[in-house]
């Protein structure tokens, strides 16, 4: 049984931990409800300063609500539009240090500040994004942005399994 994990206090090696983890909790699982589901909870338990983890899934033309952690949430995203359409667009990592400067920003909750957006990529296919909000302006830099890179590539490979 998962329990919650104490982390060492090092940034690095926590999310190396972390990056293990999710590969563990994933292996041999072909739902991507489930894989998401349990990605979603796993970040959420271990990062801070955060108030919303979770996912939205390319469907139809526009990202759709999936598997996450917070206050509900906008369920449609129109490509190009705010961080999440922006990353799918660019298919690259969004990182926002005051999401009230970003052009275009979706303001789902009022007390998020910054953000960051990594796009999921299959098969040279968009298939979604990992998105996490902070109510902390400038919460997220490189490290985090280098390992939630490395989780969203272990998540790749399962859901592209």
């Amino acid at each position: 049984m998962f329990q919650s994990t104490a982390y060492s206090g090092q940034k690095e090696k926590d999310y190396q931990l972390l990056v293990k983890q999710v590969d563990a909790l994933s292996e041999g699982e072909h739902d991507h409800t489930a894989i998401l589901a349990n990605a979603s909870a796993l970040l959420n338990q271990f990062l801070t300063d955060v108030n919303w983890v979770g996912f939205y899934v390319w469907k139809e033309d526009e990202l759709v609500l999936g598997p996450f952690q917070g206050l509900p949430a906008c369920i449609r995203i129109g490509y190009g539009k705010g961080v999440c359409g922006t990353a799918i667009k660019e298919k690259a990592t969004q990182r926002i240090a005051d999401v009230h400067a970003f052009p275009g920003h979706i303001a789902c909750d009022g007390a998020t500040n910054s953000e960051i957006v990594v796009p999921i990529i299959l098969n040279e296919t968009i298939y979604g994004v990992l998105d996490i909000d902070s109510p902390n302006s400038d919460r997220f830099d490189e490290v985090d942005q280098t390992y939630l890179e490395q989780f969203v590539h272990v998540l790749e490979k399962h859901l592209a399994g």
